[in-house]
């Protein structure tokens, strides 16, 4: 393995222990900066995911949403809201945020650490921002 899956393997682990079960993302996204990822991108229905780092790009590829050829859903802004505030209350695993994501027509989204922003995308251009909060993380 390369340096940069190393380290972005780390990060995930470190965050996964310190994170708390609602309201975690912010924990995540912060071990993540702390360790040089300035970046991640997902690409749906595929779960694919690239994590812009430091140390160099990382691709990781998930179990995809869908198989075959498959209608994209329009987009819906308060679907996707609802995914959001249900995944942030603890409430749902980070596979059925994705499916919520693509159900709403999510095709995919781009989360910034330095801004602290996650945008989301749909098909047609349509956008959805929203900012996280700082939080405070012991560094490694």
């Amino acid at each position: 393995m390369s340096k940069a899956i190393d380290n972005l393997q780390a990060a995930q682990q470190r965050a996964m222990a310190v994170r708390p079960r609602a309201g975690g993302f912010p924990y995540l996204a912060e071990t993540l900066r702390q360790a040089g990822v300035t970046r991640n991108l997902w690409f749906l229905p595929a779960c694919q995911s690239l994590y812009l780092t430091e140390d160099g790009p990382v691709a990781t590829l998930g179990t995809p949403l869908v198989s075959g050829t498959a209608d994209v859903p329009p987009f819906n802004r308060e679907a996707l809201i609802s995914a959001l505030r249900t995944d942030q209350a603890g409430n749902s695993t980070f596979p059925e945020f994705l499916a919520s994501c693509w159900r709403a027509g999510v095709v995919r989204y781009d989360v910034d650490f330095a801004a602290r922003t996650v945008a989301y995308y749909g098909c047609a251009g349509e956008e959805y921002i929203e900012d996280y909060p700082a939080v405070k993380v012991a560094q490694r």
